[in-house]
């Protein structure tokens, strides 16, 4: 396997299926108190409202990928030393891209970060985007649990 390269769809099923995933996930704040989230469009978690982020490719430093994922995501390159770690997370979810044969676990660095609102935020991993304060995140259903833990037990 190449180092920091995407895996063909074979390789990455087994993968899933049998390692967890090491992840970044972006608590992004504007300038208003207000924080991102995205309706993500595959599963897991598909339909649900959650913070962007992405995985750590093979060979990839954490300052790396998180460029790579603040451009994907975010569509503008943001330096690691502009977040703040929160901590290690463990997601659990009972599907995966694959569906639901295959679970999905994944180690998730999450980092705060504050950017503009007028981000050009790029419709690939999600269909839509919202701005929410910490208490709209909390009450909506249809914002991810592990979304709310964030802003439960990190912020």
């Amino acid at each position: 396997l190449n180092k920091g390269m995407w895996l063909d769809r074979e390789t990455f099923k087994f993968i899933v299926a049998h390692t967890p995933l090491i992840a970044i996930d972006l608590i992004v704040e504007n300038e208003k108190g207000s924080f991102l989230l995205g309706k993500r469009r595959y599963p897991p978690a598909a339909k649900h409202f959650f913070v962007p982020g992405g995985r750590i490719l093979k060979g990839e430093s954490i300052e790396k990928a998180f460029g790579r994922i603040t451009v994907q995501e975010l569509g503008t390159k943001m330096p690691l030393d502009s977040a703040r770690f929160l901590g290690v997370f463990e997601h659990f979810y009972d599907e995966s891209l694959f569906g639901k044969e295959i679970s999905t676990h994944y180690v998730v660095l999450a980092y705060r970060l504050n950017a503009p609102d007028d981000l050009f935020l790029p419709y690939i991993q999600h269909v839509e985007y919202i701005w929410l304060t910490v208490d709209e995140i909390l009450a909506r259903d249809d914002v991810h649990l592990y979304t709310k833990n964030y802003f439960r037990e990190a912020l």
